[in-house]
């Protein structure tokens, strides 16, 4: 009993589910780190290629298996009227604004990229584009409701 006495014992349990605010956040976050990988990979001249799984049924047997596939993964950024490099954020097909009317950002560089990107991911985990990430899920859930 000496052992468990030297130990912090609290009242606490695991939660069974996570807020919608975090699930977002981490949904959000998992995508910048993605774009954050492509960028680099991109810019070092290698293919990235994250892989996801996908259940397929067989026609003759019946059984399920999972198959490894290759994700695509779209760059948000893009090449400006003016020859600069801009980047958005997506939420699914919806782009964050970061700023009221202005849903990109200009950078100079692919290394400016990639620290942008991480900027913006550590935002994102900061909470501080909540409310953007917010409006972007109510917009696209709001597109799935039956009439």
């Amino acid at each position: 009993m000496s052992n468990l006495a030297s130990l912090k014992l609290v009242a606490s349990k695991k939660p069974r589910s996570i807020a919608p605010v975090l699930h977002r956040r981490n949904k959000l976050s998992t995508k910048l780190w993605e774009q954050i990988q492509f960028a680099k990979a991109q810019q070092e001249g290698k293919p990235f290629e994250p892989i996801k799984y996908r259940t397929v049924v067989d026609r003759e047997t019946g059984l399920r298996r999972q198959v490894e596939l290759p994700k695509r993964v779209k760059p948000w950024w893009f090449v400006a009227d003016n020859g600069k490099v801009c980047v958005s954020v997506k939420y699914g097909s919806y782009t964050i604004e970061l700023a009221r009317g202005k849903p990109s950002v200009e950078v100079a560089s692919a290394s400016d990229l990639i620290k942008t990107l991480e900027t913006i991911k550590v935002a994102v985990e900061a909470g501080e584009l909540d409310a953007q990430i917010d409006a972007a899920a109510n917009t696209l859930r709001s597109g799935f409701k039956s009439k």
